[in-house]
């Protein structure tokens, strides 16, 4: 892999903290390790961005209305609040959808919002949110309409609450409104926003429809996809192609009803582990559906995904067509990664991106034979890094406590209890113990390389220090760093929406990431990018007093 797998990745932490305040950089440490998979250290995450440092992170209104609410089309999402919140989280992720007709409803492409002004902020923008609820149902006539308060709302106190009841009473209970108390400032980042909406989902929604025709005996629910770049249509693909019912996504290309009938689905896949875990549990605790945590990124991650479904399910025709799958994907897989193999073997990358994705893209530069010098999340908790076994010392703060928690109970009319002691067992053997991940979610050091750098909540300063210090051959993170990388002489690959590209997840998406991948590490002209001071001489002068 050559030198720089030799780079001593230690040095890091002093020459960058010795920059700070020796408060700030005290605070910092603690976010700063070196990873040791067989003695796996602690990381500080989920806590507060110090302020005046350059952090990457989104706020709670972005998780919720614009990651998980977003990618849902039937949903009237409106913005209560100032139209930049509006506009900003609408379309930034590239979120996909595809209906079955053209009469289907589509919202995605609109941008839903109160537009509060000045007078609003001081006399109460409830009158204008009741308005702008009639103006939905009379142009749209969704089946649910739902309100994400903005940081005016949370200041002034407006109840989005209050005002969905008795809009809901205003037409007979024919459209389901709902509202999330989602201001930008309740959590430390958009992790607060992914939690609130789960407890909304659920209790809005998740489990509304009772009345299903199964198209398959083996029917699932997948979580934390938001179809970025048309991933979920990847996935499935693959899950028709397996014979395999696909009951419901949160919440790529997803409607109402796909929400409503999750409770029906046998078991639940989790992606984004961070984003929707919560649901996760709720549905296993209410209705008793298992749920194991996965990755579609990746063809050999995309393979044992569906090898645990299989193993679930322990239907040998089942297993025999999803092995039949798999072989067939993976030998036109095989060959795209040796025809990128070549470019990209011994190559080194840095991932900086959401919730999950860092540690799921690593295992797509391993097939490309790249090397992660780094990684960490905008808004992981310790549990997304060190794995869920730390979650019982994880110590409850007051910004935790700013978010609603909500009372889950077994359904007794709907509950099936599905993961017996039998069922663990046989797919324990068929996988290997530590394969299994039920329930559970081993984290994001547990692969990432001895002595590699995680970092949480990354800062700009810092960014650029690893770029100065490593050089990587490529930086994964999203928009806010894309320029700024680019400009040092490093292609950046944005892993938030993908730029123009993707899918990435599935079979046919590792073969998208190869090509993409490819094509960056190989180019020069990055390299060739110099600021107007290196091009050309720049007088400068100081004043004299």
């Amino acid at each position: 892999m050559g030198d720089k797998k030799k780079v001593d990745l230690t040095t890091f932490k002093d020459a960058v903290l010795d920059k700070y305040p020796k408060k700030v950089g005290k605070k910092r440490a603690k976010a700063i390790i070196n990873n040791d998979p067989d003695n796996m250290p602690v990381i500080q995450a989920n806590i507060r961005t110090i302020p005046g440092i350059i952090t990457q992170r989104g706020c709670t209104y972005a998780g919720c209305k614009g990651v998980v609410l977003g990618p849902t089309r039937d949903i009237v999402n409106i913005t209560h609040g100032p139209i930049g919140c509006g506009f900003y989280s609408w379309l930034t992720r590239r979120n996909q959808t595809k209906t079955e007709s053209d009469q289907d409803a589509n919202f995605i492409p609109y941008c839903f919002s109160t537009d509060m002004q000045d007078s609003n902020i001081v006399f109460g923008g409830e009158e204008k949110l009741k308005q702008a609820i009639r103006e939905a149902r009379e142009l749209f006539n969704p089946k649910a309409i739902a309100i994400f308060s903005t940081c005016p709302v949370g200041l002034i106190g407006d109840d989005v609450h209050r005002v969905a009841r008795q809009m809901k009473e205003e037409f007979n209970n024919e459209v389901n409104i709902f509202g999330f108390s989602c201001e930008g400032y309740r959590g430390v980042s958009q992790s607060a926003g992914h939690h609130i909406a789960n407890n909304q989902l659920y209790k809005n929604l998740i489990g509304n429809d009772d009345n299903v025709t199964p198209k398959s005996k083996f029917r699932v629910n997948l979580l934390g996809e938001y179809n970025i770049g048309g991933d979920a249509f990847e996935i499935e693909r693959i899950f028709e192609k397996c014979g395999v019912e696909l009951v419901s996504t949160f919440s790529g290309n997803s409607t109402v009803s796909s929400f409503e009938q999750a409770h029906t689905a046998d078991l639940t896949l989790v992606m984004c582990h961070r984003s929707i875990n919560y649901v996760a549990e709720m549905l296993e605790t209410s209705f008793g559906i298992p749920w194991f945590k996965v990755s579609f990124i990746g063809a050999q991650a995309s393979a044992k995904a569906m090898r645990k479904v299989a193993a679930y399910f322990n239907d040998p025709e089942l297993t025999e067509r999803i092995e039949k799958v798999i072989a067939e994907e993976l030998k036109i897989v095989e060959a795209a990664r040796q025809v990128a193999l070549p470019k990209t073997n011994g190559k080194t990358a840095m991932l900086f991106v959401g919730g999950s994705r860092a540690h799921h893209y690593q295992d797509l530069f391993e097939e490309l034979g790249v090397t992660t010098l780094s990684a960490g999340y905008e808004f992981g908790h310790r549990d997304d890094y060190e794995g869920r076994r730390v979650i019982p010392t994880i110590q409850i703060d007051a910004d935790s406590r700013n978010i609603e928690e909500i009372t889950v109970t077994k359904d007794e009319a709907r509950f099936k209890e599905r993961m017996t002691p039998d069922v663990l067992k046989k797919m324990e053997d068929a996988l290997g113990k530590d394969e299994v991940e039920y329930n559970d979610y081993n984290g994001l050091m547990a692969q990432i390389g001895k002595g590699a750098l995680v970092i949480d909540d990354l800062s700009h300063y810092e960014m650029e220090k690893l770029i100065e210090l490593y050089h990587p051959d490529i930086f994964c993170a999203g928009i806010k760093e894309k320029y700024a990388v680019q400009k040092m002489g490093i292609p950046l690959k944005q892993l938030h929406n993908y730029d123009s590209g993707g899918p990435y997840a599935g079979f046919q998406g590792a073969m998208n990431f190869y090509n993409d991948i490819a094509m960056m590490v190989s180019t020069s002209i990055f390299k060739e990018i110099k600021a107007p001071w290196e091009r050309e001489e720049v007088v400068e002068a100081s004043y004299v007093y």
